[in-house]
C-alpha cells in the first residue's frame, strides 16, 4: 500500500502548509448534506452521515455548521441540489484515477475534469474502466514515534482492524469501512493521534512512475483535487519519495 500511504502523507503535509481550511470545510459540508439527503438526518441510523459528522468534527468544524448542513440535506433549510457522480480515467503511464464529484452543474464538472486530464498527459475513461481495481477501506496512518508496533497491533486488532504494515516513518492500519469508527475511537481512547485517517479507496496493484511522468502525475492529482466540485481523488500511483522532493514540494 506504499503508493497510497506516501500520497496521503504528502497531501496531509501540504494541506497543513497550504491551510486550505475553507476548501476542506466546503467539501465536508457537502458530504454531510448529501449524506443527510440520501439516508436521513439521524446519524444513529445513517452510517454515512455518522462518518461525515466525525470527519467534520476532526477538522474542528463548529456544531452549528454541521447542524445547518444536515437541515439542508433533510429539506428543513433551503439548499443547493448536489448530484453525486464518479469519473474514471488514466493519468501518465496508464495510472488509474477515480474522481468522486458532488456538483450542482454536471456539464461544468465533466468539462473541468476532462481539461485537467488532457493538460496533464491523461485521458477521461468510460464508467467502470478502472474502478474494478479498487476496494473501499479505512486507512489510518500513525507516526512511529507515537506508539510501539506491539501496543498498536493489540489496540487496532482488538477494535477490528484487518492489517498493520510498516511504511518507513509510519504505521499504516487498514480496516473495513464499517470498523473505521471503532478503530479510530480505540486509538483516541489510548491517546494516540493519527497523522491521517480516512475511509478511502485502495488499489489492488500500484503503477510506479519516475521522472517527468511522476511529476506530471502529481500535477494531475493536485489539479483534480483543487477543482471545486471534487470530493475525493483515488489513484494507483506509486513513486520514489525523492521524486517528490525533486518536484519542489
Amino acid at each position: 500500500m506504499s503508493g497510497h500511504s506516501k500520497w496521503a502523507t504528502i497531501k496531509h503535509k501540504k494541506g497543513a502548509l497550504d491551510a486550505k481550511r475553507g476548501k476542506i470545510f466546503t467539501r465536508l459540508i457537502k458530504e454531510v448534506t448529501i449524506a443527510a439527503k440520501t439516508g436521513g438526518g439521524d446519524p444513529d441510523g445513517n452510517p454515512r452521515l455518522r462518518g461525515a459528522i466525525a470527519a467534520a468534527k476532526a477538522e474542528n468544524m463548529p456544531a452549528d455548521n454541521i447542524k445547518r448542513a444536515i437541515q439542508r440535506g433533510t429539506g428543513e433549510l433551503e439548499g443547493v441540489n448536489y448530484e453525486e457522480i464518479t469519473y474514471e480515467g488514466y493519468g501518465p503511464g496508464g495510472v488509474a484515477v477515480i474522481i468522486d464529484v458532488l456538483t450542482d452543474n454536471k456539464n461544468r464538472a465533466v468539462s473541468e475534469i476532462r481539461h485537467a486530464f488532457s493538460k496533464n498527459g491523461g485521458n477521461l475513461g468510460e464508467s467502470n474502466s478502472v474502478s474494478w481495481m479498487f476496494s473501499k477501506k479505512g486507512v489510518i496512518i500513525i507516526d512511529k514515534s507515537a506508539v510501539s508496533e506491539e501496543k498498536l497491533t493489540e489496540i487496532v486488532l482488538d477494535a477490528g482492524a484487518e492489517d498493520l504494515s510498516d511504511e518507513g516513518d509510519t504505521w499504516e492500519v487498514l480496516c473495513d469501512p464499517k470498523d473505521f469508527e471503532a478503530v479510530t475511537n480505540a486509538l483516541k481512547a489510548a491517546n494516540i493521534k493519527p497523522e491521517h485517517a480516512e475511509v478511502t479507496k485502495i488499489a489492488s496493484t500500484y503503477t510506479k512512475l519516475e521522472g517527468s511522468q511522476a511529476n506530471a502525475m502529481m500535477r494531475l492529482l493536485e489539479v483534480l483535487e483543487d477543482l471545486d466540485d471534487t470530493q475525493n481523488v483515488y489513484s494507483n500511483f506509486d513513486f520514489d519519495e525523492a521524486a517528490v522532493a525533486h518536484a519542489g514540494h
